[in-house]
């Protein structure tokens, strides 16, 4: 069937996450941050998906601000800056702004021209997601926020990936779902929607039972994936 649905992850996807500590490390006061935000971003965005996923699976749900918030406490005292209490609330403060990727804004407008249904689904807490789409202005090109804590699970549990079906009452072959995870597009092609996977590291295909459909270098072909 046609591509009716176009559905995003956000962070990783949409959003840079590297981008609060790469801003923190250039502002004054922060110089311990300047050769090791690189280290600090993976280790912050790496626990993070882990504490998801260890949520998850042992029915622990949190808030994906507090689970972001222990997988920062983890980074920063595995790269030994644990301690600055004013470093720390920076970068969450960062967290909440985070920076659009450049093809982000023409391809979601690009999308919405085309006729297409868009949304982001996340993890993340509706503030949280509020918080990025405005920073990043692209409100008017998106028909919703999908947050998984309408169903107190994180993905890849399916009933993350129903409420796209829910909202948009669509079949599952009419979504392209779009994510940075190599995990979530995996997860996201067992369930029945055709997938992207937005691969900018260039890293292998995870092994597990399903694959992405497409694997991308970023957004830019988003829309002649849909049918534009």
């Amino acid at each position: 069937m046609p591509i009716t649905t176009c559905i995003f992850d956000a962070y990783g996807t949409l959003f840079d996450v590297a981008a609060a500590a790469r801003q923190a490390a250039e502002e004054p006061g922060f110089e311990a941050l300047q050769k090791k935000w690189p280290e600090l971003a993976n280790h912050w965005r790496l626990k993070q998906l882990q504490y998801t996923w260890l949520r998850a699976i042992t029915d622990a749900h949190a808030d994906f601000w507090d689970v972001t918030q222990d997988g920062l406490d983890w980074a920063l005292e595995a790269t030994g800056l644990d301690g600055d209490d004013t470093m720390r609330q920076r970068l969450l403060d960062l967290y909440w702004e985070l920076q659009a990727y450049p093809e982000v804004p023409q391809m979601l407008q690009t999308l919405k021209e085309g006729g297409l249904q868009t949304a982001i689904l996340s993890n993340g807490s509706l503030p949280m997601l509020d918080g990025a789409v405005k920073s990043a202005a692209i409100g008017d090109a998106l028909d919703d926020v999908l947050s998984v804590e309408s169903v107190g699970v994180f993905k890849p549990d399916s009933r993350v990936y129903d409420l796209v079906q829910n909202r948009f009452r669509c079949e599952r072959d009419e979504v392209l779902f779009v994510s940075s995870n190599g995990w979530d597009a995996a997860g996201a092609s067992g369930y029945g929607f055709v997938t992207a996977w937005v691969n900018r590291a260039g890293e292998p295909v995870d092994r597990l039972p399903w694959r992405p459909a497409h694997v991308l270098s970023d957004l830019t072909t988003i829309p002649r994936l849909a049918g534009l």
